[in-house]
């Protein structure tokens, strides 16, 4: 086993505890194989290391008396298991194993593809460290278990990023609607990127006599009616033209 040859990969060594416990994870164990990472490892390389607390999800609380049987067997400082319940989210694969197959199947970029619930995939679709920290810290270590909305977690995201975010203005590509301003010069202005936070600086905006806007914002529009345009001021809606 230790040269790793055709028979020793056919082996393993099984810790002997107890065939009769109602523990599933004290059934004589196997602890040591040559082709996979031994389960002897954890509680060894732990209480070696100095690891004072073991914080690990609620699907392993089994396996706790495993580890303590192992650490007493082998005479080895006791660290302590500290449980809490395992993140869910709604509609949401989360399983290592399966997202693994999304990866080796190409359907998606990688480990980072913005779609994907991962740390390197939410970081990609805009998610910040800072946010992402706040939501962890506020989820606490309940063993309770829930399920959470992304709408929260991007609630916090929001917190951080729109103090500082500096604010733009896009209009879809596909079918604008023209909106004619009479006596309006095609010229710059400077206005703030943030309209509370002066220290995100200045940006440059062109305005003039033919301005494009979303057309469902088009939809909204009243004739006779003073609309709001921002970074303008209040327009009125003098006539509507179908097209």
């Amino acid at each position: 086993m230790k040269q790793g040859t055709a028979l020793g990969q056919k082996c393993c060594v099984r810790a002997k505890i107890d065939m009769s416990s109602p523990n599933g994870c004290l059934r004589d164990p196997t602890i040591y194989r040559c082709t996979r990472p031994t389960t002897l490892l954890v509680p060894y390389v732990d209480s070696i290391e100095g690891v004072t607390h073991c914080l690990r999800t609620m699907e392993y609380h089994d396996r706790d008396d495993q580890f303590y049987w192992f650490i007493e067997a082998l005479g080895l400082r006791k660290p302590h298991i500290w449980e809490y319940s395992r993140l869910n989210m709604t509609n949401t694969v989360l399983s290592k194993r399966k997202l693994t197959w999304f990866v080796d199947e190409g359907l998606v970029d990688g480990w980072d593809d913005p779609r994907f619930p991962t740390v390197r995939g939410v970081l990609r679709r805009g998610m910040t460290v800072e946010g992402l920290k706040q939501f962890i810290i506020a989820q606490g270590s309940s063993r309770s278990v829930v399920v959470m909305e992304w709408d929260k977690i991007w609630a916090f995201n929001k917190k951080v990023i729109d103090p500082v975010a500096p604010r733009y203005t896009a209009v879809e590509y596909e079918e604008p609607v023209p909106v004619l301003v009479r006596g309006m010069a095609e010229e710059p202005q400077v206005t703030a990127k943030h309209p509370k936070n002066p220290e995100v600086g200045n940006k440059t905006v062109w305005v003039g006599p033919r301005v494009l806007i979303d057309r469902a914002d088009a939809e909204t529009l009243v004739e006779g009616q003073n609309t709001t345009f921002i970074n303008w001021g209040n327009l009125l809606i003098k006539k509507i033209n179908s097209v």
